[in-house]
């Protein structure tokens, strides 16, 4: 993965429309969405925490003949929450596993940066956090096992007392001795959640978090989303129009230049 310096698009700069960012390409736009676009104070990054800045120049996977992500271009920066919308096979899942270092794209560049400093694939996943539906866990171990583990393998030292954290935010708190495989489909995908925010990363990166969640785990991923997008970024990978209604701004890919959409 090329780690060169990629120039932001024209609506990446200084004087573009507000709410708006770059991303065209071969039927990938970026727009925002149903809110107002944030500017001003709310908008600027919290004391201490870290900015974080993420571009895509003709960025592109193939995984075969007409599927993988189409060609794309954006910039988008910290604090807020962007949505990623598009038909199945479009990419979205792809795109950020991209961001998260997990894949080399098969063209272009993704660039990360944190602080003005470019983070490597391999340094990305120390400071982002991650949730997918195909993330799973030991089902004969309990959730505060699983989750300890998760901790101690990237090192924390404090490794209780984060599960601890974690396991209250995604409102699981008396589930910590259950074995993963009593829990619901609906209580997985909050321990998903409780996973990606384990290390308190300021990049969250998350594909389809609403899936299985009834009303208390969407107002669980509410708050969530509501705390990470006031002092870091997140990308939200989802169809569900009362998920990306939420967003700041949108990067829709139309599954175009690769093909029919797998």
């Amino acid at each position: 993965m090329s780690s060169g310096e990629a120039a932001p698009g024209p609506a990446a700069s200084r004087g573009a429309a507000p709410g708006r960012v770059h991303a065209a390409a071969a039927g990938a736009v970026a727009e925002p969405v149903g809110v107002p676009p944030r500017t001003g104070p709310d908008r600027t990054v919290a004391a201490g925490a870290p900015a974080f800045r993420i571009r895509a120049s003709s960025l592109a996977h193939r995984y075969a003949p007409g599927r993988g992500l189409e060609a794309i271009d954006f910039a988008i920066a910290s604090p807020g929450l962007i949505a990623v919308t598009g038909p199945n096979g479009s990419g979205k899942s792809t795109l950020l596993r991209i961001v998260a270092g997990l894949l080399e794209p098969s063209a272009g560049r993704c660039e990360v940066e944190i602080d003005g400093a470019l983070l490597p694939p391999a340094a990305r996943r120390a400071r982002c956090g991650f949730a997918a539906p195909e993330l799973a866990f030991y089902d004969e171990l309990t959730v505060g096992e699983n989750l300890e583990f998760a901790a101690e393998a990237s090192g924390a030292v404090d490794a209780v007392a984060r599960v601890d954290a974690a396991l209250d935010r995604v409102g699981l708190p008396g589930r910590r001795r259950d074995r993963v495989a009593a829990l619901s489909s609906g209580m997985k995908q909050r321990l998903r959640l409780a996973f990606a925010i384990l290390h308190a990363p300021p990049l969250l990166l998350l594909d389809e978090p609403e899936s299985h969640l009834d009303t208390d785990g969407r107002e669980v991923l509410t708050q969530l989303l509501a705390t990470q997008r006031a002092s870091g970024l997140v990308l939200l990978a989802t169809n569900d129009e009362r998920e990306w209604r939420r967003a700041d701004q949108r990067i829709e890919l139309h599954g175009r230049g690769l093909g029919d959409p797998a």
